[in-house]
């Protein structure tokens, strides 16, 4: 059973604590948006889903009725041991109390390795399922868009202003990194848009619930993932400089590339659009033609 906000009130109350808003604790606790992220996912019996902020393990019930395996992640270590408590029952359910990410640009290795392993006993998809917390929610998404770990599919929540960079496009204010990555490996939208109400302790902003569903065609377009993300964060670094600006700003391996214009040319791109305005094509044609200049690491 998924639990209700006076069933999660009691169950903090009982371990001494609150809500943590430094990690972005806030709880979904309207159990029809619940059914509907879950049904949403249309999970599979042999489909592995990551939880991420599993908290006390209300969402993480209903996920483990339909999914062969649910890893949930969650920093806190006394939402970690509740969530341990209530599904004690639920053998296909393994709660890891670690942080999602090692840095920024890469997921922690001891949940890479649990999704590994998980892998060799079932051979359905790896889905994200998650009200994720506010704090982590970009990295998350971006990192499980690109290798080496990737999510074959996401259903999350979060804060609208994350759902309006997921699904920004070019020119528009919110347009970058996280809607550039997921554009070009795959599809995104908004299920649905969500109150303050809708959660416990309520937050400033109104939320989303979006889908992102990986296209291994269009992924495969990309020749060198670590190569492409290099490149959209030269150019959208400095989003507001031409293109000709940004190359001379190249620092690490792109250093080595000295013959941009040629490059920008052959992609018949303007070398005086801004990085704001480029499509997520541009950048893909722009990163292949950069693999041909560069010297293998």
């Amino acid at each position: 059973m998924m639990q209700t906000k006076r069933q999660i009130q009691q169950l903090l109350a009982s371990a001494g604590i609150r809500p943590n808003k430094r990690l972005g604790q806030n709880f979904l606790i309207d159990l029809n948006l619940m059914k509907l992220l879950i049904d949403s996912a249309q999970i599979r019996n042999d489909d592995i889903v990551l939880e991420v902020g599993c908290g006390t393990g209300s969402l993480t019930q209903g996920l483990a009725e339909k999914a062969a395996k649910v890893i949930a992640v969650e920093l806190d270590k006394p939402l970690a041991e509740i969530a341990e408590r209530q599904l004690a029952k639920k053998k296909n359910v393994e709660i890891i109390n670690a942080d999602i990410l090692k840095n920024k640009n890469t997921v922690s290795p001891a949940i890479i390795n649990a999704l590994e392993q998980a892998h060799k006993k079932h051979a359905g998809r790896l889905l994200l399922v998650a009200n994720l917390p506010y704090n982590v929610a970009s990295p998350v998404i971006l990192n499980l868009a690109t290798d080496p770990l990737t999510a074959d599919d996401m259903y999350v929540t979060v804060q609208k202003e994350v759902a309006d960079r997921m699904t920004a496009n070019p020119g528009s204010k919110n347009y970058g990194t996280l809607s550039i990555f997921l554009s070009a490996t795959g599809d995104v939208k908004t299920i649905r848009r969500l109150k303050p109400t809708v959660f416990w302790p309520a937050p400033q902003v109104d939320s989303a619930m979006i889908t992102f569903v990986r296209r291994k065609k269009k992924a495969a377009r990309i020749k060198n993932t670590e190569l492409f993300r290099k490149i959209v964060n030269l150019f959208i670094g400095h989003r507001r400089k031409m293109l000709k600006t940004c190359t001379k700003l190249a620092a690490g391996k792109l250093k080595e590339i000295n013959n941009w214009s040629e490059i920008l040319e052959k992609c018949s791109i303007d070398p005086h659009n801004r990085p704001e305005q480029i499509p997520h094509e541009d950048y893909i044609a722009i990163a292949n033609l950069c693999c041909k200049y560069l010297k293998p690491s």
